[in-house]
């Protein structure tokens, strides 16, 4: 009974924590280009750039990256900047113990974050791309920044050069009887390096690495589950006929 208890304890735990990173926040529908090299290619160069700083990717190596169509010179040229050998893990460049100071606890893995993160209410790709594109400014926070899929999120806007800045709008909407706060929309304060719309386009690239990074073989066993599902069908027709011939004569 004990241990019932305490696997229940768990996990209400961790559904708790799942809806308190969410924020019940509604997730947009991410673009599904892991079918789409340029996209790869793009959002693995976003990811040495922007998140393997902090983060690490230590299920996934370097050389892996030939299946997005890379040649290991320019992985090694490109890519690299944490070790010099194409077999290595993607590790990060901070040290663990800084990090732990820092941010209050090691920044999670993100091999397979694409993954772990689907839910109800949408992928693990919807909320990354919900997630990296709702921060705003929030100077109550020790970072500076808050966001809307992940309220009081401890990681800061590391993208936030090439989005901007931006402070949401809300409005007020009667449910229920009640009055809440909705979002509207989103006002730019300062704009970055790139229109919202190329943000969108390079965060949507990211999203789609991360995916295919968490199932780097996704698109081949979809191809071959399709060539599966062909073949049954095509032999459920053969045997369909060859019962047919062989009970003829007793019929």
């Amino acid at each position: 009974m004990k241990r019932i208890i305490t696997a229940l304890s768990l996990v209400v735990a961790l559904v708790g924590g799942a809806h308190a990173a969410g924020g019940g926040f509604p997730l947009e529908k991410a673009p599904k280009r892991t079918n789409d090299v340029a996209a790869l290619q793009n959002g693995a160069k976003l990811f040495v750039n922007y998140c393997l700083s902090c983060h690490s990717a230590a299920f996934m190596r370097y050389n892996r990256l030939r299946d997005i169509g890379l040649t290991e010179k320019q992985i090694k040229e490109n890519l690299m900047f944490t070790t010099d050998k194409v077999g290595d893990t993607m590790k990060a460049a901070i040290d663990p113990k800084q990090a732990k100071e820092w941010f209050g606890a090691n920044p999670p893995d993100l091999t397979l974050v694409a993954r772990s993160r689907a839910s109800g209410a949408g992928s693990g790709a919807d909320y990354l791309y919900t997630y990296l594109r709702t921060y705003y400014r929030d100077e109550t926070k020790p970072t500076g920044w808050n966001n809307m899929a992940f309220p009081n999120v401890g990681m800061p806007h590391v993208m936030w050069e090439l989005q901007g800045e931006r402070r949401p709008v809300f409005e007020t909407v009667s449910e229920h009887g009640h009055d809440v706060q909705k979002l509207k929309g989103w006002e730019q304060v300062t704009p970055g390096k790139m229109s919202p719309a190329e943000f969108d386009q390079a965060t949507g690239d990211l999203v789609a690495f991360m995916q295919w990074m968490s199932e780097p073989v996704q698109n081949t066993r979809v191809r071959i589950g399709v060539w599966v599902l062909l073949f049954l069908t095509v032999f459920t027709v053969i045997a369909w006929r060859l019962n047919a011939a062989y009970w003829k004569d007793i019929k």
